[in-house]
């Protein structure tokens, strides 16, 4: 049994936002649990309920060097005893970064696939699971649940709709806000996908002249339009409550990627060292670091009003080989 706590709240004591009027609260998904990080349980937990309910011992997935789904799967293996796999996109170098160090300490099989074989199996990957591609795996490994990369799929989207149940507003100053922010890091728009989806379920409780907040996701990786796309697709597979009183307003902000996912420049470097002096959080620089950068960026270019009040995820994704 995987006990996770509720995320908390943490305000963040910044002089040079306080001076632009604007409040950050970070919500710290990446503390609810000491190996499975951030958004990935809400991510992973209808999919490994269903997975048990069909009785199967082994589960794969696929992910990038950095995939924290991969290390979260890994961990949550570990825990309820099942085997994983996971299928890393390209080689994979020894000695092993820290995210897929973690996944083989946690009793993870890692299997390389060329960047070209990886990019046709995620594309020929249908939503039944009956796929040629992953049949050919299971004569090799035996029978297996899949998940896609990143943990995708319309039960992923569901579990991340409950991270609004622990977005409490007045964690903030009593005045009333001229705008409500919820921002985050964004790799396959599942998430964001989820907390809108969890807003407007929640926004059709609420008195007409309560203002929603709007959801802003960071591009973590370089794809024009990529996330939007998929975005899209994730919100009608979502959870329902879509009229025209409860749609609540999204973008994606595709400026702060750095060249790509998991690329990184000195000024990011140099950002997530000091943000972690000056706060006393850890990120990482391939998703969460993203995010925090960006808004940086955005709250010092005056980007957002005074008094606006933004909550922002911390979605885990901070690994060591200790």
């Amino acid at each position: 049994m995987i006990e996770i706590a509720a995320p908390q709240l943490q305000l963040l004591d910044v002089n040079s936002y306080a001076a632009r009027g604007v409040s950050v609260a970070v919500l710290r998904l990446d503390a609810m649990h000491p190996t499975i990080h951030g958004n990935k349980w809400f991510k992973l937990k209808y999919n490994l309920a269903e997975f048990q309910s069909r009785g199967l011992s082994q589960v794969v997935s696929v992910g990038g060097a950095y995939s924290n789904h991969l290390a979260a799967l890994a961990a949550a293996g570990a825990a309820q005893g099942f085997k994983t796999v996971g299928i890393v996109r390209g080689e994979i170098i020894e000695p092993l970064n820290p995210v897929l160090h973690f996944a083989r300490e946690q009793g993870m099989t890692l299997i390389p696939l060329s960047r070209k074989a990886y990019r046709e199996l995620r594309e020929s990957i249908d939503p039944i699971d009956n796929d040629p591609t992953l049949n050919s795996l299971r004569t090799r490994l035996g029978d297996f649940a899949f998940l896609p990369e990143g943990g995708a799929n319309f039960r992923a989207v569901a579990g991340c709709a409950e991270i609004v149940d622990s977005i409490d507003w007045s964690v903030f100053d009593a005045h009333v806000a001229t705008e409500r922010v919820v921002a985050l890091a964004c790799g396959t728009a599942t998430t964001l996908a989820g907390i809108v989806c969890g807003l407007q379920l929640a926004r059709s409780n609420e008195a007409p002249r309560v203002k929603s907040p709007r959801v802003l996701g960071i591009a973590a990786l370089k794809g024009e339009g990529y996330l939007v796309a998929e975005a899209n697709r994730w919100i009608e597979a979502g959870p329902k409550a879509d009229t025209a009183a409860t749609r609540i307003d999204w973008a994606i902000d595709e400026r702060f990627h750095c060249g790509g996912y998991a690329k990184v420049t000195p000024s990011l470097m140099r950002f997530v060292q000091l943000f972690g002096i000056e706060t006393g959080m850890a990120v990482e620089p391939v998703y969460t670091g993203k995010l925090f950068f960006a808004l940086h960026q955005q709250i010092l270019a005056g980007e957002y009003p005074r008094g606006t009040q933004i909550v922002a995820l911390h979605t885990g994704g901070i690994f060591s080989h200790a």
